[in-house]
Order: structure tokens, then C-alpha cells, then sequence
């Protein structure tokens, strides 16, 4: 779970996240988030250990007081930094989910989603659009498209719904659109970010 660490305006973003983490515990899935107490990242984590389910914070040092490690997880992580952060996220998590939030929430999602085109991992990675969140990304997704930075297939490949269990349900369905590259070239690629394939 990708989510920012603020409330964002209204109550809408948190009614969301509380849905979801709800979701997640009672289809007897682990959620896997940044392991902070406050903003969409609590609201998620709350719902979920609320609803009987397992939660699993992964939290930089430096972050622990900033963010407010959550003290009720299930598991947390006190990692170095943020690249180790991300990299255990990554590892333990079977599909990413990424709600509204800020820079950080961005940076996170585009890049497992490039991990994805260049064929490091073949997990699904959907956007969860509250509220018409996303729109402008998705115009943004679509001009990358038309102008001929983006493969059609790595487009379609983002599952974007503003519905939490349809885009839960169609995780299921979800088949990897293959590499943006041949195969021997994403496995070069993945010995060079030292990744390995799940």
C-alpha cells in the first residue's frame, strides 16, 4: 500500500482508506504499508487491525518519530533508510495499491510501476481513485501514451478504479503485459539493480 502520511481535505480520502484496510483483513490478506500512525497510512492500518487482519509497517529510522510509527502492527520494520523501505515493501508484497497522497506516494507507485515495464517483478500494481483523485494522472498516463514515451500495453497494465473491491476483484484476473524489453535484457537489468524476480 502506497498512501500519504496526511489526512488530505474532508473526510472522504480517510472513509476510503478505512474501507479498504477493512477489505484487505476480510479477504485474509496481509496489508504491507509504511508503518506510519497518521494521515491515510493510519486510516488504512486502523481498519484493518480493527477488522481481525494482519498488518505489516515498514518505516525508515529517521521516520519513526517524524511519521508516528504505528505501536499496534502486527510487524514493524525499522529500516535504514528509504530505499530499504521500499525494497522490503516490494519483496513481501503480492500486488501494490497506491491512494491518494503526495510526492512520496508518487515516487513510490512510478517506481515499482517502471520495476513492472522493465519485467523486474509481474505483480499487479492498481491506482484506487477517490474521489477523482487521479484524473489528472490519467491524462498525464494517457498524453505519455499518444506521444510515444509509454507502451500501450504498460498503460493498460495500471488498473486504475475508484471502487475498492472491483479493483481488489480484478487483481485476480491480472496478467503481466511482458518486459518493454527481450527477456535477456530485463534479466541484465535486474542483475544491475540487484532485484530479483517473484
Amino acid at each position: 500500500m502506497f498512501c500519504g502520511s496526511s489526512d488530505g481535505r474532508g473526510r472522504v480520502y480517510l472513509d476510503a482508506a478505512r474501507t479498504l484496510g477493512r477489505l484487505i483483513s476480510r479477504r485474509g490478506d496481509v496489508l504491507v504499508y509504511g508503518g506510519a500512525a497518521v494521515g491515510v497510512m493510519g486510516a488504512v492500518a486502523d481498519a484493518s487491525l480493527d477488522a481481525g487482519g494482519r498488518v505489516v509497517g515498514v518505516i525508515p529510522r529517521q521516520l519513526v518519530e517524524r511519521e508516528i510509527a504505528h505501536p499496534r502492527l502486527t510487524t514493524l520494520h525499522v529500516v535504514a533508510d528509504m530505499h530499504e523501505r521500499k525494497a522490503m515493501m516490494a519483496a513481501n508484497a503480492d500486488a501494490f495499491i497506491a491512494m491518494p497522497g503526495g510526492a512520496g506516494t508518487l515516487e513510490e507507485l512510478f517506481e515499482i510501476w517502471t520495476w513492472a515495464q522493465l519485467g523486474l517483478h509481474a505483480k499487479p500494481i492498481g491506482l484506487l481513485d477517490v474521489n477523482g483523485y487521479y484524473e489528472p494522472l490519467r491524462a498525464m498516463i494517457d498524453h505519455m501514451t499518444t506521444e510515444g514515451f509509454l507502451q500501450e500495453r504498460h498503460s493498460r497494465a495500471l488498473l486504475i478504479d475508484s471502487d475498492a473491491e472491483r479493483l481488489l476483484d480484478r487483481f485476480a484476473d491480472y496478467r503481466a503485459p511482458g518486459p518493454k524489453w527481450a527477456p535477456h535484457e530485463a534479466a541484465e537489468a535486474a542483475d544491475l539493480f540487484g532485484i530479483t524476480e517473484k
